[in-house]
């Protein structure tokens, strides 16, 4: 198995449609741990760690989003992995 970590940022429509509980519901469903937040830009900041193949999954759950989500563009930033997270949480501003 691969530890990989990866920060998405995206832009859209995703602030006020339940994207941040769609990203939870999703990362825990795939064993993924990080967090998810709204910035102050009106784009969404996803960093999660897990397995190599599971974050491939998830990046093109976060390309497709939410019924009600319009994803203009996302950002994945390779990040070094640190093992800090013991879960996945909605962060709060």
């Amino acid at each position: 198995m691969t530890k990989k970590a990866v920060k998405f940022t995206i832009n859209g429509t995703v602030q006020g449609v339940f994207f941040r509980q769609f990203c939870k519901d999703k990362a825990d469903e795939l064993g993924l741990k990080g967090y998810v937040r709204n910035l102050e830009s009106s784009n969404v900041e996803v960093l999660v760690e897990g397995d190599k193949e599971k974050i491939e999954e998830m990046y093109k759950i976060l390309k497709q989003g939410p019924p009600h989500a319009q994803i203009r563009d996302l950002k994945p930033e390779e990040k070094k992995w640190s093992g800090e997270f013991k879960e996945f949480t909605i962060m709060r501003f």
